[in-house]
């Protein structure tokens, strides 16, 4: 017969490694993609690719709210961007009246290697093709963004 308290602890452990393993692959990915976006911001700059200001959308559509960021949209919907300083927004936040009065200072969030990952069919798209569809060859050597 097994020993149930070790079988347990056992189990515990291999979930914990699980988790810590599952952990390390998220930060990879964090900084796979965020090596990206830097890369992208300076190769949009030195293209001359305008940068717009940012804005912050309300959940469900209540209204927006200017920001202190600069930078490029990645989504259809607004609701990403990369900014000038190479860094990811989340671009939707509760919005009060005073947030939509003032503006709102925005706080880099960890990027993702998929955006909209999870969502609905067609509603995703890789990071590195976001990028691409703004700055087309960004990456190649000799590309628009060499050109610039």
């Amino acid at each position: 017969m097994r020993d149930e308290p070790g079988w347990a602890e056992q189990r515990r452990e291999a979930a914990a490694e699980h988790e810590r393993m599952l952990e390390r692959r998220r930060s990879g990915e964090h900084e796979r993609a965020r090596g990206l976006l830097r890369r992208f911001a300076a190769a949009a700059a030195a293209a001359g690719l305008p940068a717009q200001p940012l804005r912050v959308q309300g959940y469900g559509g209540r209204g927006s709210a200017r920001t202190d960021r600069t930078g490029w949209y990645l989504r259809a919907d607004r609701t990403a961007a990369v900014g000038t300083d190479g860094e990811f927004y989340l671009l939707t936040a509760r919005l009060g009246w005073r947030d939509r009065a003032r503006g709102v200072a925005l706080a880099p969030s960890e990027p993702p290697a998929v955006l909209g990952a999870g969502g609905r069919d067609g509603d995703s798209i890789a990071l590195a093709d976001a990028l691409e569809r703004l700055l087309p060859g960004w990456q190649q050597p000799g590309g628009r963004a060499a050109e610039g």
